[in-house]
This record gives structure tokens, C-alpha cells and sequence, in this order.
């Protein structure tokens, strides 16, 4: 019997327009009415998540920045909070500057970054949230630590400086994606299965009780964690291969599918 739902926000109950589609909020509007929990597990800040979080009634935990931050929407409690180390983020900052790259820096809900371009311009679109422009992220962040750093690129160039990136802080940060552009490094203890586990024990929900449905490699660990691990169409192989089924894309509403399937009307 499934008793939560721990749902990816880009790619799984939204697309790039970022509107959830009516089938998918009535299927969840009817497994909350039956009782059933749910949370948003993304990679996104708090406040870029918690407006479809409050819109769908998604009121556990909600677990952001792919897991180092989770939150109570409810009263906006941090209930966890492990950024990457300071160290870790000015040296991933100074290699993507040394490299021509655009890089991002978090910290208490705010990103910044040093100059405006197509890359801060895509973010601010998807996230809905302005950055806040700095002279220098050294100095910005020189004595305090980072959320997550994200370096955003066209996603052929992504998918490389992502392995170039993982190699360099290899066992210090946990380097993943999320949009095909966007590289995000994390605390190397972070991750959204970690989270979920933090979740459905604050709950008392046996993980097999999770339903997790998701898109991205972020979503991994998520769809590993769960119960019920749901792949979107729109997945790259390798986490359909990890999934124990895979749904229409986000366009033809797979959650609703995944929720039509594996919750009992």
C-alpha cells in the first residue's frame, strides 16, 4: 500500500513551461484525498519549490537543493541543512571562472553569480528567482559555506565538464544533473534518496511504501530509495534502468499514469 508519494518537480510534474497539467493534478488531488502523502524532491531552491508544493497540497517535508536542504512547507521550518564545504565551493568556482564557465554559488535561499548572461538568464526562467550579482564569488562567499554550487552550460558542453568536474572533487562533493544544462555539486553525503530516507523516517513510512517518480540523474538515488522507483519517459536511459517502470513523458502526463497505476482508486 502506497502511503507517499515523493515526486520530482522539472521534468516529472512540470515541463519547460512550467505548468502541471489538469490529469496530473486531479491524480494527485485524488490520492491525497484518499489519505495518501506527498512530497516535492527536487533540486531547486526552497522558494522556486514551494509554490507547486503548496498548489498541489504536497505538504510533507519538502526536500531541496537534491537533498541538502529539507523543509516543512508548513511553517518553514529547516528540519536539515548540510551545505558543501566552503573550500570546495570557491575551488569548483575558480576552476568553471578558469574555464570560461558560468557557475552559481547558494546560500540562505539566494544564488548569486558574477555577470548576467544566457546561462543566468535560462536559470532565472526556470526557477523563476533573480540572482543576485556579485563582483566576486570569492569575496561573496569568503567566509561562509554554499548550498550546492550549479555551473550552467549548452548541454553537450554539460554532459563533458560534468565528468571533468566529478573527477577533480572526487570524495569531496557529489556532482550531478538535473536539466541537461545545469551541473550541480553538492556535499558529498547529500543526495535525493538520503533525503527520502530522512523523510519517510521522520514519517514513519516504510520506504516500501514510497512511491518516487522522476526524470534526471539527480533522480537516481531517489527512484533506488523508494519502494516504487517511477522513470518518466522523457528519462535518460540510465535511470530508466534503474526504475521498476518507466511512464509516459511529462508532456502526456506520466505521473498521472504512475499514479493511475500503482495507486488503488
Amino acid at each position: 500500500m502506497i502511503r507517499l508519494l515523493a515526486l520530482d518537480l522539472d521534468g516529472t510534474l512540470v515541463g519547460r513551461d512550467l505548468v502541471v497539467r489538469e490529469r496530473v493534478r486531479d491524480e494527485i488531488a485524488r490520492s491525497r484525498a484518499a489519505g495518501i502523502e506527498g512530497c516535492v524532491v527536487t533540486g531547486r531552491m526552497y522558494r522556486a519549490a514551494l509554490p507547486f508544493a503548496r498548489a498541489l497540497t504536497l505538504d510533507a517535508p519538502l526536500i531541496c537543493y537534491q537533498g541538502a536542504a529539507i523543509v516543512d512547507p508548513q511553517t518553514d521550518e529547516a528540519l536539515f541543512d548540510l551545505p558543501l564545504s566552503n573550500a570546495t565551493a570557491l575551488e569548483v568556482a575558480a576552476m568553471a571562472r578558469r574555464d570560461g564557465m558560468h557557475v552559481q554559488l547558494y546560500r540562505n535561499d539566494n544564488y548569486y553569480c558574477e555577470r548576467r548572461n544566457r546561462f543566468s538568464d535560462l536559470y532565472a526562467h526556470l526557477s523563476r528567482v533573480e540572482p543576485i550579482i556579485v563582483p566576486s564569488l570569492r569575496e561573496a562567499f569568503e567566509t561562509s559555506d554554499a548550498t550546492k554550487a550549479v555551473i550552467v552550460a549548452d548541454a553537450d558542453v554539460a554532459e563533458r565538464y560534468a565528468a571533468i568536474v566529478s573527477e577533480h572533487v572526487k570524495g569531496r562533493a557529489y556532482v550531478t544533473r538535473s536539466y541537461p544544462e545545469f551541473i550541480e555539486i553538492l556535499n558529498p553525503a547529500v543526495d535525493k534518496g538520503q533525503a527520502l530516507e530522512f523523510v519517510a523516517a521522520r514519517m514513519a513510512i516504510p520506504l516500501e511504501s514510497v512511491l518516487a517518480i522522476g526524470d534526471s540523474w539527480n533522480d537516481e538515488p531517489l527512484l533506488r530509495a523508494a519502494g516504487i522507483g517511477v522513470a518518466m519517459g522523457n528519462a535518460p536511459d540510465a535511470v530508466k534502468a534503474v526504475a521498476d517502470a518507466v511512464v509516459a513523458d511529462v508532456a502526456h502526463d506520466g505521473v498521472a499514469e504512475a499514479l493511475e497505476r500503482y495507486v488503488p482508486r
